[in-house]
């Protein structure tokens, strides 16, 4: 059991882990890609460019998408990969999610406040913490994979199914994996 029993994780007057950018209303437009009468020059050129204005694109979409539970792309991308690594310790969660040991921490503990995550002594090694998703940590990713893959599948409504794929296996190939 986490530090943090399931009642005070529901506690309303417990303030949410290190809060997120402002969600945008409904019917507030997603980021504008484009702004009519202005001259890109040479970024209108750039792969760099363009895959950066999709990607705001995307988190922006996704922050509205996954606000009721107060999750950002790494707080997902942590869930799941403790999700199906059990044991996982921090600094391996660090080095798949690519980002510095304090940038795991941050994640985690996060991740920690809001009930999800929980860390226990490793059997193996006494200066290090396995990490394990808690019953409500469980309950929480399936609801939150489903409005991930739904914000996913709206992100890419506008592509036919070859196109997706071809998209996907593009990014693969971009950082030399045969999956991206």
């Amino acid at each position: 059991m986490s530090a943090h029993s399931e009642s005070a994780v529901d506690d309303p007057q417990r303030p949410t882990p290190r809060a997120l950018p402002r969600p945008r209303d409904e019917d507030e437009p997603l980021f504008e890609a484009r702004v009519p009468g202005i001259d890109y020059g040479v970024l209108d050129s750039l792969v760099g460019y363009a895959l950066r204005r999709a990607q705001l694109y995307l988190y922006e979409d996704f922050i509205r998408s996954l606000s009721a539970w107060n999750i950002t792309p790494p707080r997902f991308s942590a869930l799941v990969v403790i999700a199906h690594n059990p044991d996982l310790k921090l600094t391996e969660l660090a080095r798949i999610l690519n980002v510095a040991r304090s940038g795991a921490v941050t994640v985690v503990d996060a991740l920690s406040e809001l009930g999800y995550v929980a860390r226990h002594a490793s059997a193996t090694d006494k200066r290090a913490f396995r990490l394990l998703l808690t019953p409500r940590g469980k309950k929480a990713l399936a609801a939150i994979t489903g409005a991930v893959v739904a914000h996913d599948r709206r992100i890419v409504s506008m592509l036919n199914a070859e196109e997706q794929s071809q998209l996907m296996a593009l990014l693969g190939r971009m950082v030399g994996s045969d999956s991206p």
